[in-house]
Formats: structure tokens, C-alpha cells, sequence
């Protein structure tokens, strides 16, 4: 029979948060990572003070105006790459 994974350390928690946050991880990490958030309060507080900045980090950049310049650049950029 095989032995259930370890558990993972603050440590090793800390050094995936970012990935976590960023749903990069594959199943089995994203498991043990809320293993331990689940036991934790200082890495669980941790996650969700990163999560709450993220989330206004992406709010804030949803209200910025790309400039048409910048835009157009990107569309000619996307075109060139698609063989038009």
C-alpha cells in the first residue's frame, strides 16, 4: 500500500503560494497546499492577504486605458505572428 504524501512545512508553503495563487500547480500540490492552510493560520492568513492583493491589483488594472497606439502595435505584432 502506498503511504499517504507528507504533509507540506510553512516553508514549502510560502515558496508555492504565488503558483498556488496562480492555479500552476498540479492537483497533488494544490491538495497538500490546502492541507496545510487548513491546519495554519499564520500561512492561511498569509494566502488570503496575497489573494486580497491580487484580486485588487487585477481590479485596478481592468480599469486602465491601453492607448490606441499601444493597441494597434499589439494587433500588428498578433497579424505577423499569424502569417498575414
Amino acid at each position: 500500500m502506498m503511504a499517504p504524501p507528507r504533509r507540506y512545512t510553512c516553508e514549502q508553503v510560502f515558496h508555492l503560494l504565488d503558483a498556488y495563487l496562480d492555479r500552476e500547480l498540479t492537483e497533488e500540490e494544490i491538495t497538500r497546499v490546502e492541507e496545510h492552510l487548513d491546519t495554519c493560520a499564520e500561512c492561511a492568513a498569509e494566502s488570503q492577504f496575497e489573494s486580497n492583493l491580487l484580486k485588487g491589483l487585477k481590479d485596478k488594472l481592468r480599469h486602465i486605458e491601453v492607448p490606441s497606439s499601444v493597441l494597434a502595435r499589439i494587433e500588428e505584432v498578433l497579424r505577423r505572428e499569424a502569417g498575414e
